[in-house]
Order: C-alpha cells, then sequence, then structure tokens
C-alpha cells in the first residue's frame, strides 16, 4: 500500500489520541538543539547554544536551567543521551564527551569523532554502544562505557548529485537493539545491523529534497528525524516535503512510514497547516499512534494513527521543536526548541 494522506479526522470507533495541548511553557537558554530524560520524574537533561549542557525539573512550579558543568563543548551541542548516571553529547566541534551527570566531571572526551559537525547521537536500548553521525558522512560506533570506538560505516555520498556538500542527520536504533537506521540530506535511509554494520535495507524519500538550480543553487530539506515501531517492523521517516522558496522552511512537514525489510511504503503524510521540518518522532504505546514534532519560524506537535495515516490530533508549538522526550504511557511529551520547552499533555 503506497497513499498519500492530507490531515483528517480518525475513522470512527479507533481507539486513538483525541487531543494534544500545551500545559505550560517555560524559557531555555539559547536554542536547544537535543534533550534527555534524567533519573528523576521531570528531570531533563538538554544541550544549548551556548554550547553548555543543563539539567531542569520540567514539573517545578518555576523551572530554572542549571549548568551540568563549568566545562563546554566548543559549538553548540546537537545531540545527547544518558546512561545511568554518565551524559554523552555531540558537537558541532566534532568531538563526544561523556560527563558524569552529578558533578558535570569529564569521563571521557574524544576531540575528533568526526571529522565535520556532529548531528545526532543515539544510544542502543542496552546501554551498551553508542552512535554518532555527522557532516562527514560516517556512521561510528563506540563503547558506550570507556568511549573506545566500535566500527565506523560508510554507505553515503560527501556530495549531493548537485555537486554540494552532502549532510548526515538523523540516526535510530531499533528498540530490539538488532538495528542501527541512519538518514541523509537526500533523502537515503540505510538500515543496517547494528553489531556487524551490514546494510539490511534502503531506502528513499526524494521528495524530502529540494533542488533549486536557478535562484540560490543549493538546496534544503533532507531526513531529520527517524523512529522505529515498538515491534521493530516499521519505520518512519520525517523530513519537509518540497518547497518553493529554498531561502524558507515552507515545505509541508512529512512523513513517510515503511515496513523496512520489505521496501513497503504503507503511508505518505504531508500538513500544508504546521509547515516545516519534522525534527522528532516517535511511535507511541502499542504503536497505535505516531507523534510528530518540528516547525518553521514556529512549531508544531502533531499526532497520526500508525494504522491510518490519519491525522488525530495537533497542536501549535510556542518555538520551533528540535527535540522531545516522550512519557512511557504516551500521556505527556516535554518538548525543547528555540529559547523554550513546553510540556504537551496527550489524551
Amino acid at each position: 500500500m503506497d497513499e498519500t494522506n492530507t490531515p483528517e479526522s480518525a475513522p470512527s470507533g479507533m481507539p486513538a489520541v483525541s487531543s494534544v495541548k500545551i500545559a505550560r511553557s517555560f524559557p531555555l537558554p539559547g536554542a536547544v538543539f537535543c534533550v534527555a530524560s534524567g533519573e528523576l520524574p521531570g528531570q531533563l537533561y538538554f544541550g544549548s547554544s551556548d554550547f553548555s549542557i543543563y539539567r531542569v525539573d520540567s514539573d517545578a512550579e518555576k523551572p530554572k536551567p542549571a549548568a551540568v558543568s563549568d566545562g563546554k563543548h566548543d559549538s553548540y551541542v546537537t545531540g545527547l543521551v544518558r546512561n545511568g548516571d554518565t551524559l554523552i553529547s555531540g558537537s558541532y566541534d566534532g568531538s563526544l564527551i561523556w560527563w558524569d551527570a552529578a558533578t558535570g566531571d569529564i569521563r571521557h572526551c574524544v576531540k575528533s569523532a568526526h571529522e565535520k559537525w556532529i548531528r545526532k547521537v543515539a544510544i542502543s536500548p542496552d546501554g551498551t554502544t553508542v552512535a554518532s553521525v555527522g557532516d562527514d558522512m560516517k556512521t561510528r560506533v563506540w563503547n558506550a562505557k570507556n568511549a573506545n570506538s566500535i566500527a565506523t560505516w560508510d554507505g553515503y555520498e560527501p556530495i549531493t548529485p548537485h555537486g554540494y556538500p552532502s549532510m548526515l542527520y538523523a540516526a535510530a536504533f531499533s528498540p530490539d537493539g538488532k538495528w542501527l537506521a541512519t538518514g541523509n540530506r537526500t533523502g537515503k535511509v540505510l538500515v543496517r545491523d547494528a553489531a556487524t554494520g551490514r546494510v539490511e535495507a534502503t531506502l528513499e524519500t526524494p521528495v524530502m529534497y529540494t533542488w533549486d538550480p536557478k535562484a540560490r543553487r543549493h538546496s534544503i530539506g533532507g531526513i531529520r528525524s527517524l523512529a522505529f515501531s515498538s515491534d521493530s517492523r516499521l519505520l518512519a521517516v520525517g523530513g519537509m516535503g518540497q518547497v518553493g522558496n529554498i531561502d524558507h522552511l515552507g515545505g509541508a512537514s512529512r512523513i513517510e512510514i515503511f515496513e523496512w525489510q520489505s521496501g513497503e511504503r504503507t503511508f505518505e503524510i504531508e500538513d500544508t497547516k504546521f509547515k516545516g521540518l519534522v525534527e522528532q518522532l516517535q511511535f507511541g504505546p502499542d504503536d497505535e499512534w505516531l507523534v510528530a514534532a518540528g516547525g518553521d519560524n514556529g512549531g508544531f506537535v502533531s499526532v497520526y494513527s500508525a494504522t491510518a495515516g490519519t491525522l488525530l490530533a495537533q497542536e501549535k508549538a510556542p518555538m520551533h521543536v528540535f527535540d522531545f522526550q516522550l512519557s512511557d504511557d504516551g500521556s505527556k511529551l516535554r518538548a525543547v526548541g528555540f529559547e523554550q520547552a513546553s510540556i504537551v499533555d496527550i489524551a
């Protein structure tokens, strides 16, 4: 099945989300590109454009972010995961740093983890390995405990078909830990055996890449988010549809869902109401629905049926959303973005 869907109501009788509501928002320092859940309920860690890692109690009456450490990266923090009492961050400076979450001490630092900007950091479900992707078009796998390099994988062209540098934006492990998916600027997804690096599937989402050969001679878009279903059968790919003016994020927010092992594209979803990049995706409990967030100048949080591809509920966010954490029961989403965080109720 290959369907193109615009948002509409869910079929009657289908158990699903019916509302998405911004409960409250609070300020953050700078643009916040990545977030990880803390050890305590409501606690978040996040990485900022001021090069620092912060901790905040998002459930406090007046949340007050505090720097985890006096130490910093040398550029924007663009990837962050937590592994027990350790935070692992990646940055545009090309480095990966292992931090003690309580004291802020640096446990390990790999200064040249990538030759160019790091775009994403992901951790395996069992907490043993970390994957990072960057604009050197490399996927690198690390020992999550001691920061030792395990593997480096290629598979992407460093130059786009139009002769300009490409980027490798997205990475996600499957919930069973067997697979690692990555996605690049021109709409190519590789799904690998997470242990061996063998490519098990190649998926293409070319609509998420716009090239303008006339006005500016550059491109926009790319795969910005990836998410596996809980049974690891489905892979959702997020980005943006075709754009008229590539100097703006004016394309429809776009999601494509695949049964990735067969290569079948089950749904194509575009939303012209809330436009821009789909920066983060996650399946809800029992894989009944899929939550997406991102934006253009502003932001959005949208929930879609994962079985019908239809819009269930959505809400405008007060900022472009770069990342979020979804509670285990799917009832609360904590989103971070440009100078703000929002607590979102899903019901």
